[in-house]
């Protein structure tokens, strides 16, 4: 089994990437961080610090262990959820560091991560709340963290999704 990373700053269009990717028959799992918070929203919580990013950690710890397919596409990775703590300042919980542990010591996902790079602009969501110049900022985090962690980074840069999908495909 295959698991690919696709990591990038938030609207550089991961999901849509992962829609074509679908497309094409493979499995995709959609990101957990946007998931959680919209959840937290509707129970009229705000979740922050420690107690998000381990929401987080345990939706993609449970999204991982429910994929199927040989090859999979993951929107985003805990290595991404430790770059958000890396991003907010805080330390990572106790349950982010056992699982980046795991993923590395069990080899969940594939060394080569997709590297989805800024389109230049960021469409604000009712979840996606970051402006453009803290979206580069967080996409350089994002590169460091999975390159301080051994991560080799597949660049996929601004283009037409058709292109971006060729990319990616013809690395698989």
């Amino acid at each position: 089994m295959k698991r690919f990373v696709l990591t990038g700053t938030p609207g550089a269009g991961k999901t849509t990437i992962l829609g074509g990717l679908a497309g094409l028959g493979y499995t995709v799992v959609a990101e957990a961080a946007t998931d959680v918070i919209a959840a937290s929203r509707r129970r009229g919580e705000k979740l922050d610090g420690p107690d998000l990013i381990d929401e987080i950690v345990a939706c993609q710890r449970e999204r991982q262990a429910g994929a199927a397919g040989s090859v999979q596409f993951f929107d985003r990775s805990p290595v991404c959820t430790y770059a958000l703590s890396v991003y907010a300042g805080r330390p990572p919980s106790a349950a982010l560091e056992a699982e980046l542990d795991r993923i590395q010591r069990e080899e969940v996902y594939e060394r080569r991560v997709f590297f989805v790079r800024t389109l230049g602009h960021v469409e604000r969501t009712a979840v996606r709340r970051i402006t453009l110049p803290e979206a580069l900022r967080f996409e350089r985090i994002h590169q460091e963290v999975y390159e301080a962690l051994g991560y080799e980074l597949a660049e996929i840069p601004p283009g037409p999704v058709a292109g971006r999908l060729a990319l990616i495909t013809s690395q698989v």
